[in-house]
């Protein structure tokens, strides 16, 4: 979020419940020396049964009676416990058992590694069982050997089988324990023979001073070998004498006498000396933390954090209803209007949705697909039918797509996405569950991939219940401690919801009482301080010498970091922002501007961007911003322009509303149905969780001091302009914050009304720069105005 588990996946209510059992190393000391000393007892206990079994028969019955002892040499508790384990239990066959408890017990109190024990429980557990069943053959003559158990269980099988059934069950069993656990295979037994007879015939020959048993044709064939050799010796020893040298070379170089001493060489042993590999060093301080304490669990401040249940979810119930009817109409008019222009078709095949029906067709060799794609409006006048949209042709198929919407549709609960196996095995860092395909898959995405999104579309065509459903997907998959939300309401209806879950998911800034945020100004400051946060994680980044937030808290998880050097667990923060629009049209640069900075570089710190507008502009949505989504969610919009604007190609005005949308994250775009969360379901989700024990505050952002938009510097009364009275008195008879009023009425040039405008804000007559608004004057008066600059 898979991957990371339809088996029905963990309910996320339960998903903190998961119970691990791990020991450090003093547990293992202690539990590992139990077992093995009560392994030693076990064993004690059960020769003990073997000499005393028929005496101590009496002393069972009578435990609570300390008058009446036991010739157990553990006393009563080891007269009871061998006669369960081998006159009720397996019979001799349960020495097992103490050998397995104290196996156990040496791997722990040494530490060494686990797989071969569990092979040692499996493989010993059949024996003993498979040995309890071959000595119950003699059970009548002595109890003891196979026990109850194997008595009981020969009997049945001889009901069933036979004797000589039993028996051959019995070899069977046998002879696959040989095979896989000691790996005896009859090739195994021919080399093993082989060798034996081998050895037994060179031990022979030795004692006997020949190979009595050598057949003529072996002895001719050893006389040719040896005559091959010598010829072979002669002619290189021939070589040799052959070898000529000029007097030059004689000179030059001193005289070697030939040695014929190549056997000799040839039989001197030589020792081959393997140098010791040096010791790896390791991060041994690290290791023996997490073998002590375990990794570091960034949920145990709430470690008795219940996920929200599916049962706070709506279930609409019902899946897609397949019309036969509707479908026919809808192909033949397909096929009668192409046949009207021309185009006849080879093959067609439809798709039905939860919202549109997908009609895949394939032209006739020749037919040019741009002549379909023109009859776009004519298809949809022939089928009577909104939203008709043509995909020519279909990424991946050699097929042309027409997507006409259904008469009837069907609701895409929320519900039924995130209990679907696609969201609940997400192996994904921020899982979201947007919705179904046209082919009713549920459709997830990780949003940490994407790294950023962009959702537009018109009013009432979905994106409130979008955004729903992306928070909803994100709080029944990950934890308090994994995930922040930051959100941006400039509407303040749309989000109040999550008031509820402050202390447990949002983030805000220090000082600051509503976690949501709806006032232009403190939108500004968040997205500054964002940024802050984002320049402080990249340094701790970089202190960690890792590249990505997913490394980081894996290295912080195996206690690699010291948080002495201000290491902590990274959250993912996620920014949403419901109506960018407004933010734009108010605040201009200052909001552009930290947005740009946050989608270019924030994705690989675990800030990640979402940001909604009914407006998809090019004055809204700037190329800068466009550049940093990737991804982009369009509902239906009202022209082709917009369409283009916030997908850059057509058809998001060609769909139908009620949350059906197109998606793209690259080249490919997809046609979903937006999974359906009402706002009584968010209610119950919120209100389950902020019922919950959460931490003693919201998250805090770095807190950021906002820069003074006036200059600052002329307070000293000598370096005000001649003009500031009068333009003081000008703007509080008008009431109007704007250096443009004063260009227009004191006829100056725009530099020094600005500069006016900041000395009327240092003295605080006016307020704040605001963007493209006038600013506020502060002073309502002339009669206020003349008191203030008097004093």
């Amino acid at each position: 979020m898979a991957k990371k588990k339809a088996k029905t996946r963990k309910n996320p209510a339960n998903k903190t419940s998961k119970f691990t059992f791990k020991l450090n190393r003093q547990q293992k000391v202690v539990l590992g020396s139990f077992l093995m000393l009560f392994g030693l007892a076990l064993l004690v206990a059960f020769i003990s049964f073997l000499f005393n079994w028929q005496a101590d028969q009496s002393s069972l019955d009578h435990l609570a009676d300390r008058q009446i002892e036991s010739k157990n040499w553990l006393s009563k508790f080891g007269a009871v416990i061998s006669d369960f384990f081998i006159y009720q239990g397996f019979g001799i066959a349960a020495f097992v058992i103490s050998f397995l408890i104290g196996l156990t017990g040496v791997y722990l109190f040494f530490n060494f590694k686990r797989s071969n024990l569990q092979k040692f429980w499996f493989w010993g557990i059949l024996v003993m069982i498979w040995l309890s069943l071959f000595l119950g053959f003699f059970a009548e003559e002595n109890p003891l050997l196979g026990g109850r158990i194997g008595y009981e269980i020969n009997d049945y099988l001889q009901d069933y089988l036979g004797f000589f059934g039993t028996v051959l069950l019995m070899t069977f069993l046998f002879m696959v324990y040989l095979t896989l656990r000691l790996k005896v295979t009859p090739e195994l037994i021919g080399s093993y023979v082989k060798k034996s007879k081998k050895d037994f015939q060179s031990e022979f020959d030795k004692k006997s001073g020949g190979d009595i048993s050598e057949t003529e044709e072996e002895k001719d064939w050893k006389e040719e070998v040896i005559l091959k050799k010598q010829k072979a010796e002669e002619e290189s020893a021939s070589e040799i004498k052959l070898e000529t040298v000029t007097p030059e070379e004689k000179k030059a170089t001193p005289t070697v006498t030939p040695s014929r001493k190549k056997e000799q060489n040839d039989e001197v042993e030589m020792e081959v000396e393997t140098p010791p590999e040096e010791d790896e060093v390791e991060d041994n301080l690290s290791k023996k933390l997490v073998s002590d304490f375990g990794e570091f669990d960034p949920t145990l401040e709430l470690s008795n954090y219940k996920f929200p249940t599916l049962d706070l979810l709506k279930d609409y119930g019902g899946g897609i209803t397949v019309n036969q009817q509707e479908l026919e109409e809808n192909k033949n008019r397909i096929v009668e209007t192409l046949r009207n222009y021309k185009i006849e078709i080879a093959q067609i095949k439809a798709t039905v949705g939860p919202t549109v029906t997908l009609y895949e067709i394939v032209p006739e060799a020749g037919i040019r697909i741009s002549k379909i794609k023109n009859l776009e409006d004519d298809i949809a006048l022939s089928l009577s039918a909104l939203g008709i949209r043509i995909i020519a042709p279909i990424p991946g198929k050699g097929t042309i797509g027409i997507e006409v919407p259904n008469k009837n549709s069907t609701i895409v609960s929320m519900r039924s996405v995130i209990a679907s196996p696609k969201f609940q095995n997400a192996e994904m860092e921020l899982p979201m569950a947007l919705g179904k395909t046209i082919s009713n898959e549920t459709f997830v995405v990780d949003l940490a991939k994407m790294p950023h999104m962009l959702m537009a579309g018109a009013t009432g065509q979905g994106k409130s219940v979008g955004l729903n459903a992306i928070l909803t997907s994100l709080l029944y998959s990950k934890h308090p401690a994994e995930v922040k939300f930051v959100l941006v309401d400039p509407k303040k209806v749309e989000l109040t919801l999550f008031n509820k879950i402050e202390r447990h998911y949002l983030a805000k800034l220090p000082d600051t009482e509503e976690a949501i945020i709806t006032d232009n100004t403190k939108v500004i400051h968040t997205l500054n301080s964002l940024c802050t946060e984002m320049d402080n994680r990249y340094e701790m980044l970089k202190n960690a010498m890792v590249r990505n937030l997913k490394e980081y808290n894996v290295k912080f998880k195996n206690r690699k970091l010291n948080p002495e050097d201000g290491h902590h667990f990274l959250p993912y923060i996620v920014l949403v922002v419901d109506e960018f629009a407004d933010l734009i049209m108010t605040a201009g640069k200052e909001v552009e501007t930290p947005i740009a900075r946050l989608a270019q570089l924030a994705r690989a710190v675990g800030i990640h961007l979402i940001i909604a507008t009914q407006r998809p502009s090019v004055n809204v949505i700037t190329g800068i911003i466009k550049a940093n989504f990737p991804a982009r969610i369009a509902f239906r919009v009202t022209s082709k322009i917009d369409s283009r604007t916030i997908l850059d190609s057509q058809g998001a005005d060609q769909l139908i509303g009620r949350g059906d949308m197109l998606f793209t994250q690259g080249s490919e775009m997809k046609r979903l149905q937006c999974a359906f969360v009402d706002t009584p379901e968010v209610d119950k989700i919120t209100e389950f969780i902020g019922s919950q024990k959460a931490y003693p505050d919201a998250h805090l952002l770095p807190a950021y001091e906002g820069e003074d938009n006036g200059t600052g510097v002329d307070i000293d009364v000598s370096e005000r302009d001649k003009l500031f009275r009068e333009a003081a008195e000008v703007i509080v008879t008008a009431q109007q914050g704007s250096a443009s009023l004063l260009q227009r009425k004191l006829k100056l040039g725009y530099n020094r009304a600005g500069r006016i405008i900041d000395q009327l804000e240092a003295a605080g007559i006016v307020g704040p720069f605001e963007g493209s608004k006038a600013r506020q004057v502060l002073i309502t008066d002339l009669a206020a105005l003349d008191q203030l600059l008097n004093e």
